[in-house]
């Protein structure tokens, strides 16, 4: 279902390998994870980068495939199609984390947390929600003191993915302490391993999306070497910014691998279920849902795919990016909840138990719309940015548009304040 025409050869043959490792992956460590008797799928992890399929837009040097944000989403839908938890923690290290690591980070810092990472001899976490702060960022307490050669670092984060399993954490805290400093130019970003004073605190019980040892993380004393900076001190604000194009685009990418494999089981159920002597798929009540789902499986890729290419396009503004990811995070994951919802309603009662992927899929994909940045900071952004451009826009626009009107001269009848 994947839109062929839009990938390469190159990328056409990287899904071959995909899709060759989701065979691979046994049905056991998925129910397993579902069941959180599987707190972190280190062999998943191992498996995908022994066979290079972790991270591809990182660069070839380290270790990476040097592809393009096409790539990347198409194989964070396929990755999506085992379970939304696996699509997570298969690129929060390798997507997320060590994005950071090559954009912002220094050639030892690669060689040491990116190429290993990417083999899969290692992992990594991203730590940036704290207990009284979700998607305010710049609100963190987390705090680290310089010592000299070395920072202290206390606080907690929680809800982080891999706060159980992961080796070495990607950790926000603030380092400005003055109540005056302003807080994008307060904070330092920090390569954190893990060791003594990094405890995981606890392991939350989650609706869904298990397995991905999602935990309360707490720091004490714990003492971080000048060299683990990441960028500049108090210069965290620029590795947030782009580590928020592979967390929310990614994360859109991938809820819809499990949308699609919600609606190809509702398909094929409905296809031989019958009712009133008839496939259920013949009456209109059921075909028009799973019409309505197709239509927004499609067109979740399309805007994938489209601001994809968008970030991939040099010259396309910053503004005009950050807008179409927010559109895009809130877009898909509100439309793929609509085809789970609608490939649930069309199976019926047996969607409702586990007989079917279905229901796991509804639980997991609750989450889509929450993490990453609530949607409703999505539509704050997208505001913000589409009302910016506007006003840029009508520079250059080549018409008064308004004054198309059949009584656009009645300008009494407008009245603005």
């Amino acid at each position: 279902m994947s839109f062929d025409f839009l990938l390469s050869k190159e990328q056409l043959e990287f899904r071959g390998e995909i899709r060759d490792f989701i065979k691979w992956v046994p049905r056991k460590m998925i129910l397993d994870m579902d069941a959180d008797e599987i707190k972190f799928p280190k062999d998943f992890l191992r498996e995908a980068g022994r066979r290079n399929l972790l991270g591809c837009r990182n660069p070839k040097e380290w270790g990476g495939r040097g592809m393009d944000w096409v790539a990347s989403c198409m194989a964070c839908e396929e990755i999506g199609t085992l379970g939304y938890e696996l699509a997570c923690v298969f690129g929060v290290g390798a997507d997320l984390v060590c994005d950071a690591v090559v954009l912002h980070g220094t050639d030892e810092q690669k060689e040491k947390y990116v190429k290993p990472l990417l083999r899969g001899d290692i992992f990594a976490a991203e730590c940036l929600t704290e207990p009284r702060g979700g998607s305010d960022f710049f609100g963190a307490t987390t705090t680290a003191v310089d010592k000299g050669d070395h920072f202290v670092l206390n606080g907690q984060k929680r809800f982080i993915v891999g706060g159980e399993g992961a080796d070495y954490f990607l950790v926000y805290a603030r380092t400005d302490l003055q109540p005056e400093a302003k807080p994008q130019e307060a904070i330092t970003a920090f390569i954190v391993d893990r060791g003594p004073g990094v405890e995981t605190k606890y392991l939350y019980g989650l609706m869904g999306c298990r397995g991905g040892g999602t935990a309360r993380l707490v720091f004490k004393d714990v003492v971080v070497p000048k060299e683990n900076v990441l960028g500049k001190v108090n210069g965290a604000y620029a590795v947030f910014n782009t580590m928020m194009i592979p967390e929310r685009l990614g994360t859109a990418a991938m809820t819809i691998g499990p949308a699609r494999v919600a609606l190809d089981v509702a398909t094929h159920y409905t296809t031989r279920r019958k009712a009133f002597g008839k496939h259920i798929n013949r009456f209109q009540g059921v075909s028009f849902q799973v019409a309505e789902a197709a239509m927004l499986l499609d067109a979740s890729r399309s805007i994938a795919y489209t601001t994809a290419r968008a970030v991939d396009t040099p010259g396309v503004s910053r503004s005009t990016v950050r807008r179409m990811i927010s559109e895009t995070k809130k877009f898909i994951t509100e439309s793929c909840q609509k085809v789970v919802h609608n490939s649930m309603q069309v199976v019926g009662g047996i969607g409702y138990t586990n007989i079917l992927p279905i229901e796991r899929i509804h639980r997991d994909l609750r989450l889509a719309s929450i993490w990453t940045g609530t949607n409703e900071i999505m539509s704050v952004i997208i505001g913000h940015e589409w009302y910016g451009e506007f006003h840029k826009r009508r520079e250059s626009t080549v018409r008064d548009y308004a004054a198309d009107a059949a009584e656009a001269e009645a300008e009494e009848e407008i009245i603005y304040e």
